[in-house]
């Protein structure tokens, strides 16, 4: 999975968020290291509504535009789940070589 994807779903993991608040999420999530531009956003938003892994929670009209607020399913909640198992093994796995290296430890970068 993407970094952005797996940003995407997290920032949907606690409430339904328009676009905007998605893309603040994501990079309040990622301490300013990911923007998503609204072309990449909405891209990913319909592929991951595709795979059922959001959908649309409710819709209305702000200052003429309508704003549409996506929230996690709980297959997307499965599947951020799994993922973030899968980084914490990775992770888990490069702390101990670097240990076993002697080299750079996890929180002295």
């Amino acid at each position: 999975m993407q970094e952005p994807t797996f940003l995407i779903l997290t920032a949907l993991a606690t409430a339904p968020r328009h676009g905007y608040g998605i893309i603040q999420s994501v990079t309040a999530l990622s301490d300013g290291e990911v923007t998503l531009r609204p072309g990449t956003l909405y891209g990913a938003l319909d592929r991951l509504a595709e795979q059922s892994l959001i959908e649309v929670d409710r819709e209305e009209a702000v200052d003429g535009r309508l704003r549409r607020y996506y929230r996690l399913t709980d297959s997307g909640a499965h599947v951020l789940a799994t993922e973030a198992e899968r980084l914490r093994r990775r992770a888990a796995a490069a702390e101990s070589q670097l240990r076993t290296r002697g080299g750079i430890l996890p929180g002295t970068v």
